[in-house]
């Protein structure tokens, strides 16, 4: 069991003495008089039953039992004031909890949440890139970046991008053989299919990936889907398009960094729109914290660019 300790008080009193080697500048350091922290240091002195402060001359003097002790004691405030700055700073950092789905976390929030972490570097975001639909109302969620699922009750909800699909391939593949210039020139090529039952978007979302339910939307209904590889993980088939693998339909705000780095291109004008789309969703709740206040601003400014 450790030893009974002084006055924190009396302590500090003696710590501030030692240093300026006079009552009254202690005294001003603490704010308080002259008398008091003299007070103190006496309490002090009578606890350990030791002198630790002598005259000398006009002034005062540390004693060798005082030198002896000072310089620990300094450690020991220093180590006080560091574990008092860190709990300080945990309590008012703010943290921001984002529940993405994981297609949009990669490839358009991942890439631009540095320019907020710099503007608001007091706020933590932890980002879970997850399909699964949160509740806002009952998870440790602030903000969800949802596609295709309708907002619940008590919710607000900020249309980020009008869903577009269109086909996307790597420029090899774009170049053939074939050569990719018109929508049937697809019934010659690999083209990369994403697994419905794996995707947790409403039926409509669903049909945007499927190439028979596209070809039918932009116009033209004979072209059956053929050959090619089948994922069930969005990414991964983007990545396959990259790789040179096939032809996939994408999702523009998804695609668009990546044929704007000239990785994807979009051989057809050909285009399906929707009504369905990439939502933020928040509640009125959470709208009062100022850390969600501020990335809801950034989400709607970002996205302007």
């Amino acid at each position: 069991m450790s030893e009974w300790l002084p006055s924190l008080n009396a302590l500090r009193a003696f710590e501030a003495v030692s240093r300026h080697l006079s009552y009254r500048e202690a005294a001003e350091e603490l704010s308080v008089t002259p008398a008091a922290v003299k007070q103190l240091v006496q309490k002090l002195e009578e606890t350990l039953n030791t002198q630790l402060v002598r005259r000398q001359g006009r002034g005062i003097a540390l004693t060798q039992t005082g030198i002896d002790g000072v310089g620990e004691l300094r450690l020991g405030f220093k180590q006080l004031n560091s574990a008092v700055a860190k709990m300080r700073e945990t309590t008012t950092r703010q943290c921001l909890t984002i529940t993405a789905e994981p297609s949009f976390a990669i490839s358009w929030l991942v890439k631009r949440i540095d320019t907020f972490k710099r503007a608001h570097p007091e706020i933590d975001v932890l980002i879970d890139s997850s399909l699964r639909v949160m509740d806002l109302q009952r998870e440790a969620v602030d903000i969800a970046i949802r596609y295709g699922v309708n907002p619940g009750p008590g919710q607000i909800c900020h249309r980020l991008f009008d869903e577009e699909t269109l086909a996307v391939c790597s420029k090899a593949v774009a170049e053939g053989p074939p050569k990719l210039t018109k929508l049937n020139d697809l019934q010659d090529v690999a083209l990369i299919h994403i697994e419905a039952t794996s995707l947790e978007y409403s039926p409509k979302a669903l049909s945007l990936y499927d190439w028979k339910s596209w070809f039918e939307t932009v116009g033209v209904p004979d072209i059956t889907p053929g050959r090619g590889l089948h994922f069930n993980d969005y990414n991964l088939a983007i990545q396959a398009a990259i790789a040179g693998q096939g032809v996939v339909l994408g999702s523009w705000p998804v695609v668009k960094d990546a044929i704007e780095a000239g990785l994807l291109v979009a051989p057809f004008e050909e285009c399906s729109k929707s009504e369905e789309g990439y939502d933020l969703v928040t509640t009125n709740e959470a709208m009062n914290k100022p850390e969600v206040a501020a990335f809801v601003e950034w989400m709607l400014e970002e996205i302007k660019d």
